[in-house]
């Protein structure tokens, strides 16, 4: 096997000003970027806030509506069970629809 002509100093050396060189262009290009003002900051982190609060309560809720519809199926409630037909049916409605469209 051919031995490397570099001496191990020279490749640490090379290492060594790689990650040098990683850095200063890293600093080079966030001087670059265009930061968000104060306002804007507060105003997109308001929406993100109340996106993440407003998805959770309407997963919470679709949650606690299947665990309703899900208890009835299991203990055979006549009325969850058509629900859940209904349901179904409504999801797959909306799916074929809207696969048509595209």
């Amino acid at each position: 096997m051919a031995k490397s002509k570099s001496s191990p100093a020279t490749t640490t050396q090379r290492t060594e000003n790689a990650v040098v060189r990683y850095f200063k262009e890293t600093r080079a290009e966030l001087r670059k970027v265009t930061w968000p003002t104060r306002e804007e900051t507060k105003n997109l982190t308001t929406i993100i806030v109340v996106v993440t609060v407003a998805m959770a309560l309407f997963l919470g809720l679709l949650d606690y509506i299947f665990q309703i519809i899900v208890a009835g199926i299991v203990a055979g409630d006549i009325v969850r069970i058509g629900v859940a037909v209904v349901l179904f049916l409504a999801g797959a409605a909306a799916f074929y629809y809207n696969s048509q469209l595209e």
